[in-house]
């Protein structure tokens, strides 16, 4: 596989030197200051390859983008979708003229992925990413005060999420909000309780039924061209895969991703293989979905996650929690070998080590929320080891 990092661009406290420092030559970014709907330029990614590219001597190369955002409307299915589309489109011609192949996107509505502890300790001294299920659930029930919300909790659920509350503070509350607007990465919106509360009214009348078939309606005006000029899309599981808030996530289950690749069967229409996403739910066998549809993995995430019985789940090691991630990364290995059996120039499997612990000094550097240097370098030195043993070990016949 192709080891690759994620760099939220010039302002992301790890600068491009750290990246070359961690064996990693491919970058995973975006134009996070290009607001949903408009076009990425020629002249746009070509600035930020050149600003890849300054060091010759890093031998560092933008490999794949993440993300390329989708507008909302286009979720909801409302307003002027024909000039989204073309704005879209036009992205994608642009990405492609600019060499770029490999275009990552998710189809999650209002937040991306959703924690309630960013800073979670660890034995000495370290932090992880943390979802608490009593936590969100205080947030939904009794901060955000949606309607039915309650309904969809069980009684122990309820009674951790009033002691909660019972004991938080204004302030703690205020940061439980920052944490579940953390995944939004970038200069995405921030939503304020309000402001969130319009938003999820926005859905209202939104079925699951209808945003599958927005998102079909969606690869089926975008695939097309993503096939003509020779892009791979692949998109990115739910974070975490259950209803958040109300709200229906439709990439959470080997059901959900066969149904999006057959929605418009093409080379173009594929999968980002997130194990920590996938790994939240209790009911997915991960290396046995990346076996199911190894030829539709156009790009790989791979973090681990360890679930607890209510539901709640914490970032694990890498080579931890409850994914075999040495079981996985032999069925991605054994595709990388397929593709290059087919003679096929894009065989290596891109892959970035996800989410890592905060360890020795990340704390003080501000990068992004689940995205340390130190951490993640541990995780892709862990994985590194691992791919080496199991093509050792394939090579022997063993």
């Amino acid at each position: 596989m192709e080891e690759t990092w994620r760099w939220f661009g010039p302002e992301d406290a790890c600068e491009l030197k750290h990246i070359r420092q961690t064996g990693a030559r491919g970058i995973v970014t975006a134009l996070h200051h290009i607001p949903y709907g408009e076009v990425w330029t020629v002249d746009e990614i070509k600035r930020r390859q050149t600003i890849i590219g300054a060091d010759p001597l890093l031998g560092l190369e933008w490999r794949v983008v993440e993300s390329l955002p989708i507008h909302e409307n286009i979720k909801l299915g409302a307003g002027n979708l024909t000039l989204l589309f073309d704005n879209y489109r036009q992205s994608l011609r642009n990405l492609a003229e600019c060499g770029l192949k490999v275009i990552c996107y998710n189809f999650m509505p209002i937040l991306d992925w959703t924690r309630t502890e960013l800073g979670q300790p660890l034995p000495g001294g370290g932090t992880a990413l943390r979802f608490n299920l009593h936590e969100y659930a205080a947030f939904d029930c009794y901060i955000l005060k949606r309607p039915g919300a309650e309904d969809e909790q069980d009684s122990a659920t309820l009674d951790k999420a009033r002691a909660w509350m019972a004991a938080s503070s204004e302030s703690d509350r205020e940061q439980l909000l920052t944490n579940i607007m953390a995944g939004l990465p970038g200069a995405y919106d921030r939503y304020d309780v309000p402001g969130l509360r319009a938003m999820l009214e926005r859905y209202s009348d939104v079925s699951r039924d209808q945003l599958r078939e927005n998102y079909a309606r969606f690869l089926r005006e975008v695939v097309p061209t993503a096939e003509e000029v020779g892009i791979r899309l692949c998109v990115h599981p739910d974070d975490p895969p259950r209803s958040l808030f109300g709200l229906d996530r439709i990439v959470s289950s080997a059901e959900d991703i066969d149904f999006v690749l057959s929605a418009v069967p093409s080379p173009a229409n594929g999968l980002t293989l997130c194990s920590g996403s996938l790994g939240a739910n209790p009911a997915n066998d991960v290396p046995a979905i990346a076996e199911r549809f190894a030829d539709k993995i156009h790009f790989a995430h791979l973090r681990n996650v360890k679930k607890d019985p209510d539901g709640s789940f914490m970032e694990a090691d890498h080579l931890g929690g409850d994914t075999d991630m040495v079981k996985l990364v032999r069925v991605l290995l054994a595709e990388c070998r397929r593709r290059k059996t087919e003679g096929r120039e894009d065989w290596r499997i891109p892959m970035r080590p996800d989410h890592g612990h905060e360890l020795i000094d990340d704390h003080t550097r501000k990068t992004h929320p689940g995205y340390p240097i130190i951490g993640r370098l541990r995780g892709l030195a862990e994985l590194r080891g691992v791919m080496a043993a199991v093509t050792a070990l394939e090579g022997a016949g063993a």
